[in-house]
C-alpha cells in the first residue's frame, strides 16, 4: 500500500505533571488593615474645606484627592487620604 493512502500513526501522548499554582498573596489594594493611619482621629473635619488640612499638624504622609481626581495605585497604610467632594470639602477620610 502506498504511504499516502495509509492512516497516519497517532502521536505519542506527552506526559505532564499538573502544576499547582503558588498561593496568591493579596495585593495592597485587596487587603487593607483597618485604620492604620488613625483616620478616625480626624473625622471632626468632615464637611470642612480642604484648606483646613494643612492646619491639622499631621506628621504622617497625607494625600488629598480632588473630586474625580486620579490617584496612583500605590497603597501606603500609614498615609491619611482626604477625599474631597465637588465643592472642595472633605467628604471622606481613610488610609491609603
Amino acid at each position: 500500500m502506498l504511504a499516502g493512502c495509509a492512516e497516519p500513526t497517532p502521536p505519542e501522548p506527552i506526559p505532564y505533571q499538573p502544576i499547582t499554582p503558588p498561593p496568591t498573596i493579596g495585593t495592597p489594594l485587596e487587603e487593607r488593615t483597618p485604620d492604620t493611619c488613625h483616620a478616625a482621629d480626624h473625622q471632626a473635619v468632615m464637611g470642612q474645606p480642604a484648606a483646613v488640612i494643612p492646619t491639622l499638624g499631621l506628621t504622617r504622609p497625607v494625600r488629598v484627592v480632588e473630586w474625580g481626581g486620579i490617584e496612583d495605585q500605590i497603597y501606603n497604610p500609614q498615609r491619611i487620604v482626604f477625599r474631597l467632594d465637588p465643592a472642595g470639602n472633605i467628604a471622606k477620610i481613610d488610609c491609603g
